[in-house]
């Protein structure tokens, strides 16, 4: 006999419903801006992260951070931003381990073009469709499974 708890249907329903989410957007929202702008969407992220940073620039491991990213992975993004001239990379004067991140006037002119056409398809794909207590429920809902994934990262880490 197996102690497998298996999903209810409701719980069915909504894991689907979120796998059928997590697979979509994410494609339409990398195709829209490699169409409109030439940028993957981790390009873009990184690059508008930057964009809102103090200086415009972070430290390496920050920017990880920022976007869900492995460091290996950021490295690579990048570097194909630095080919562009959108990027900067260079040591933290005091600390040789440190890596600093910072967006050039081109990268910034480059997000500011591609942040319109970015955020109506956002608002048209995601917002559009659901009312200011959606909204505040889809919020809700994600940074509580965001924080539960988070602290597996940290219970794993710790093992």
């Amino acid at each position: 006999m197996s102690d497998t708890q298996w999903l209810s249907s409701d719980e069915r329903e909504a894991w689907l419903a979120l796998v059928s989410v997590m697979f979509k957007t994410p494609g339409t929202i990398e195709r829209q801006l490699v169409e409109d702008s030439g940028l993957s969407f981790a390009e873009y992220l990184v690059l508008a992260i930057l964009s809102e940073a103090p200086d415009r620039r972070r430290r390496m491991s920050d920017l990880a951070a920022a976007t869900y990213t492995a460091q290996s992975r950021l490295s690579r993004i990048v570097t194909r931003l630095e080919a562009q001239n959108l990027v900067e990379r260079y040591g933290d004067g005091g600390d040789k381990r440190v890596v600093v991140a910072t967006l050039t006037d081109r990268g910034m002119e480059r997000v500011e073009a591609a942040a319109p056409g970015h955020v109506a398809h956002v608002r048209n794909a995601v917002f559009d469709k659901l009312s200011a207590q959606q909204v505040r429920q889809l919020a809700t809902i994600c940074q509580t499974l965001a924080g539960a994934s988070d602290q597996g990262k940290v219970e794993a880490s710790q093992a």
